[in-house]
């Protein structure tokens, strides 16, 4: 199968024009005139609101919030994050969830090849880095997903070198008592984007080519867990699709 098309976009990409380009893209591979796509790209500062969000996430500040159709709550993008958009089509059976732990192992992968240690954290989702002074787990990656007519889109956020404080007007993700960082923070020495950007790329290829040949990258030993980290909401039957999955679900991370 030909591998994903790669669109990495110059300088920081608006968030509205980045949500048009996730909207074509996921046009093309569900009319089959794509094999499937991976955006890779920063953007200027922007809180998104996922469907889950609630009024206590939003921000104190009084900045505006886009609100996407995404799974989960709230979160934050901005310059020295790298955030991905596989836009694929998911193999039949649609399985959301094993997506979501194959993502979440791109993210810890990606952060070992800096020499970062990121983890799972049960009952949670994304990556997190525990803090060498025994502190709680930071939350270092998110992921956050859509999926119609079995395609994919949105994804995964990697904090590299970007600042924090835009996150304390927020709850990040919807969780009160945990913190975020970067792998900047964690690695003690600065990490970018770039840095980080090519094992992303050659990760999610190999993801992607897991589903698609049953040896999944994500870790079966945390198959146990997705009931309480994940969720997918159906709301449209499948009438077309020779699987029984729906056309459209939804999970945040």
């Amino acid at each position: 199968m030909p591998e994903l098309e790669i669109v990495r976009p110059a300088g920081l990409l608006d968030y509205a024009e980045g949500l048009a380009l996730q909207r074509d893209l996921h046009a093309d591979v569900v009319a089959g005139r794509s094999p499937g796509a991976l955006v890779l790209c920063e953007h200027p500062s922007v809180y998104t609101a996922g469907r889950r969000t609630e009024r206590s996430d939003l921000p104190t500040n009084g900045a505006p919030v886009v609100e996407v159709d995404r799974g989960g709550r709230i979160t934050w993008h901005g310059p020295g994050q790298l955030v991905a958009y596989p836009i694929v089509r998911l193999a039949v059976p649609i399985d959301v969830v094993a997506w979501v732990r194959d993502l979440e192992q791109v993210i810890v992968d990606a952060a070992a090849s800096v020499g970062v240690h990121a983890e799972r954290v049960d009952g949670r989702s994304g990556a997190w880095v525990r803090g060498a002074d025994g502190t709680p787990p930071a939350k270092v990656g998110a992921i956050g997903l859509h999926v119609a007519e079995g395609v994919t889109t949105h994804g995964i956020a990697i904090n590299c070198d970007n600042a924090l404080d835009a996150y304390a007007a927020i709850v990040p993700c919807g969780i009160a008592d945990a913190g975020v960082t970067t792998l900047s923070v964690a690695a003690g020495r600065p990490v970018t984007v770039d840095d980080l950007a090519d094992t992303v790329v050659d990760r999610i290829r190999a993801a992607e080519h897991g589903m698609r040949t049953g040896h999944r990258i994500g870790s079966a030993a945390h198959s146990t867990t997705t009931a309480r980290t994940t969720t997918a909401r159906v709301t449209t039957a499948d009438t077309t699709s020779p699987s029984t999955a729906p056309a459209r679900q939804e999970t945040l991370v």
